[in-house]
């Protein structure tokens, strides 16, 4: 854990001192309503295995949380 600590903070201080240009974030555009079911979409876990939400169907309910911005300078 402590070494994950580490690589995360210097992770984090070089991404300090590097210079970033400026770019206008991009707006992604759906045709889903509240209420629509969510398309399939996978992502890794953290063990790093891959997992889809199709991997949940009438297994588990799920829950997508979105928040906005987060973990960005914005």
């Amino acid at each position: 854990m402590k070494l994950f600590a580490g690589i995360c903070s210097a992770a984090l201080l070089l991404g300090a001192t590097m210079a970033v240009p400026a770019q206008k974030p991009e707006i992604a555009h759906t045709n889903l309503k509240v209420g629509d079911k969510a398309p399939d979409f996978t992502l890794t876990d953290t063990a790093w295995k891959k997992v889809s939400l199709s991997d949940f169907h009438g297994k588990k309910n799920v829950v997508l949380a979105f928040y906005v911005l987060a973990f960005t300078s914005g």
